[in-house]
């Protein structure tokens, strides 16, 4: 399995209310990508067929998840940001050590969230403990999917 390498776009467009008002509303994406350059163009074909009028790409910053866990689920619309420690056992010491990760889990709500990152690390064999899950502002996840229309 390839490494991913994520990072945050915020995109900023002029948004049609369901008032039918303009508001100007900044979201954040994620890319998979090979560099910040990518990343921008990458974003800004997947976001054009979706915004009518001009949009800019605000900031582009790297995102460090180890790991994402999509749903097919319908009412799985929300992505969560998961903190994992891993606990390790010092061999010489016998000392406690502990690493963390950022994972990634999209879910309908906190407890789903937790249930589907349990389901996740199923195959983990590595003692864990789920530090933090919070509700980010992420709108949607474009992993690396290679050209399939035979551009080179």
């Amino acid at each position: 399995m390839a490494m991913h390498t994520w990072f945050e776009c915020k995109v900023r467009y002029e948004k049609v209310m369901e008032n039918g008002m303009a508001k100007k509303v900044t979201e954040p994406y994620l890319v998979d990508a090979l560099s910040f350059t990518e990343a921008e163009a990458r974003i800004l074909k997947e976001i054009s067929p979706f915004v009518s009028g001009e949009f800019i790409v605000a900031d582009i910053k790297r995102a460090n998840y180890s790991e994402l866990f999509p749903c097919e689920d319908e009412a799985a619309d929300r992505w969560f940001k998961c903190k994992l420690l891993f606990i390790t056992l010092d061999e010489k010491s016998g000392a406690e050590k502990s690493t963390s990760t950022l994972v990634l889990v999209e879910a309908a709500d906190l407890r789903d969230a937790v249930a589907k990152l349990d389901e996740g690390m199923k195959g983990t064999m590595a003692d864990y403990q789920i530090a933090s899950v919070a509700e980010t502002p992420i709108m949607d996840v474009y992993p690396y999917t290679p050209d399939t229309d035979g551009a080179a």
